[in-house]
């Protein structure tokens, strides 16, 4: 029997619902579910998401041959009824909650598909692979490694947490799995909603926020929280922790420990926190690389594949691949559980007997991570036009060379061109871009664009030939899933006896608006055949400035998706101070635009 031609991957339920699609075992598209429905993280199940993937493929349910799920909820299940029952009485607020939430279409997942699906074949496959292997699928099927380590790290799974196996050709093995409560994803999720940030939203805060800090409280996290193996495998001391009997993470023995109770979303941030924070981003380096060189050491392999949600940690990363573990190191690019929805459907394209050899790309099989809809001039000047906006079309070198005018006088722009990317970060299809030499640029975007915290960085992209001239760094980044140092020689010293949030003021090297505190930076590097729009705007910014590095942010603000259409990117537009939006041919100033301030869709979520 053949494989399945047309295979939809699905993650639902629990965070950051998604769609992903295979025709014959090549990725067509994959979206997240909040990027249609503009409620961020959005994990209910991805109606919208597969309507456009369906769409994209031109295809309808009917021509379906597999649906599958990411995760075993029969598993997951169990695990939740046994750890109720390990702890009783305690858990008893939470239990008929959650009992309830299950014993409908949680559990009955097939019949619920089919519901929301009813046009599919009665021989249309509802299949489930387990979370990890999931992960372990996204993390190595698209890489370019005939062979590799795989490692994948997050939360929790229906048990695991934390898997190490291999990949070779079209078979995948764990060889050694951490389970359920000891979890370096729940750990870091403790620390963030301690120090005020949203969980499975935050973390990047958590560690934007490190770098403030001093790793004060390291030791008390390594004695009396952890117990870590020289494998990095580890046992919580649950004692410190309430996410087993009540509604919160942590409890008073965790608070007492870090010198008061958890910050509250608005409250002012302390030096406690940035301690905190700095504390908890070491640990977690320190155990990931110990998990990174065990990997190694059982399976042997040169090259290491990541996913999962702490695979987004950047700065571990570009630890792992500083220590030179590995030769290479590839990440899926939408590592959390969205990319769950694509590796469920690469495992079970790949898992089955009659498939074809894998085919290996010299790059990855990501394409770009571009994965997303994409819109037309016309479908965009028709957006336009039903908002009254004013606008200017310009051909292609026309539209860069005014672009590079734009942001040679420090003016902040909305970039919206191409494909939407697939994952959390913006890639410079859904972007906001500024100069990286101006000073004031990451306050201006911080404060007046994105409405977020002060504190948080911004990233560099750079073209791939050029990023050893401004970073310590001489591989490919497209993902902006490394981070790594600026180089010395464009650093400037720090003024002496200035600490914490203070540091913000000091010009810290030569491309101030995207070097961190600690001189580090998350890098984009950028190539021609990726994205040849994003890399001759590189160019021609370089040709008339001298500098190749600009800002690139995701095109979004603070509690809300990264903009998906042209009428979510104008909404978001004219309710920041951004200067210009260049969408497709078109050129809008802001200013020029009769009505100030348009209503969106869906307001952005208190983060």
């Amino acid at each position: 029997m053949p494989p399945p031609r047309h295979i939809l991957g699905i993650s639902a339920y629990y965070h950051d619902a998604a769609a992903a699609l295979l025709r014959e075992g090549e990725i067509i598209c994959a979206a997240q579910e909040e990027r249609f429905t503009r409620k961020k993280n959005d994990p209910d199940f991805p109606r919208l998401a597969i309507q456009f993937c369906l769409r994209h493929a031109a295809l309808t349910p009917a021509q379906l041959d597999a649906v599958v799920f990411y995760d075993k909820p029969v598993l997951k299940f169990t695990r939740l009824l046994e750890t109720y029952l390990a702890v009783a009485p305690g858990g008893w607020r939470t239990f008929p909650t959650v009992l309830s939430n299950w014993l409908g279409e949680k559990l009955d997942l097939r019949k619920a598909i089919r519901a929301e699906l009813p046009e599919l074949r009665p021989d249309c496959q509802i299949l489930f692979t387990e979370h990890h292997q999931s992960h372990a699928a996204s993390a190595f099927y698209p890489s370019p490694f005939d062979e590799a380590a795989i490692l994948t790290i997050d939360g929790v799974g229906e048990w695991a947490t934390t898997t190490i196996g291999w990949g070779r050709g079209r078979e995948i093995k764990i060889l050694k799995e951490l389970r359920f409560p000891h979890s370096l994803g729940l750990l870091y999720s403790a620390f963030t909603d301690y120090c005020g940030f949203r969980i499975n939203s935050g973390e990047y805060k958590l560690m934007g926020l490190a770098p403030y800090g001093e790793p004060k409280y390291a030791d008390a996290i390594r004695t009396e929280l952890l117990d870590i193996k020289p494998d990095g495998s580890f046992w919580l001391n649950l004692d410190y922790f309430n996410f087993l009997r009540g509604t919160t993470m942590t409890n008073e023995r965790f608070h007492k420990l870090f010198g008061g109770p958890p910050r509250g979303p608005e409250e002012k941030i302390e030096q406690r926190h940035m301690d905190v924070a700095h504390s908890i981003q070491l640990v977690t380096q320190e155990i990931m690389l110990l998990l990174a060189r065990h990997a190694r050491e059982v399976t042997g392999l040169k090259n290491l594949c990541l996913a999962g949600g702490v695979a987004l940690n950047c700065v571990a990363n570009g630890l792992i691949l500083h220590e030179k573990i590995f030769e290479q190191i590839w990440i899926q690019p939408a590592a959390g559980d969205a990319g769950g929805a694509l590796g469920a459907a690469l495992a079970v394209w790949h898992f089955h007997k009659e498939a074809p050899p894998r085919e290996i790309s010299p790059a990855d099989s990501m394409q770009s991570s571009l994965l997303g809809p994409g819109f037309s001039d016309d479908e965009i000047e028709t957006v336009l036009r039903s908002h009254n906006a004013v606008f200017k079309k310009l051909e292609n070198a026309a539209l860069l060379d005014f672009t590079v005018e734009l942001l040679k006088t420090e003016k902040v722009i909305g970039w919206f061109q191409g494909r939407m990317e697939f994952g959390p970060r913006a890639l410079g299809s859904r972007s906001i871009l500024g100069d990286a030499r101006s000073p004031k640029m990451q306050s201006v975007m911080n404060l007046k664009v994105k409405f977020r915290e002060s504190f948080r960085p911004f990233a560099p992209i750079v073209r791939r030939e050029r990023v050893a001239d401004y970073f310590e760094l001489d591989v490919e980044s497209p993902y902006m899933l490394l981070v790594a140092p600026v180089k010395k020689e464009l650093r400037k010293p720090l003024p002496a006896n200035v600490t914490g949030l203070d540091l913000l003021k000091a010009e810290r090297s030569t491309l101030p608006a995207i070097t961190h505190v600690d001189y580090s930076a998350r890098i984009q590097t950028v190539e021609r055949a990726d994205n040849p729009l994003l890399y001759d705007l590189l160019l021609r910014f370089e040709q008339a400035t001298g500098c190749g590095v600009l800002v690139n942010t995701s095109f979004n603000v603070r509690g809300e998706p990264i903009v998906c259409t042209p009428d979510d990117a104008y909404r978001c537009f004219m309710n920041t101070e951004m200067d210009y939006l260049i969408m497709g041919s078109f050129v809008i100033e802001r200013t020029a635009q009769p009505q100030q301030k348009i209503s969106r869709r869906i307001l952005p979520q208190a983060d």
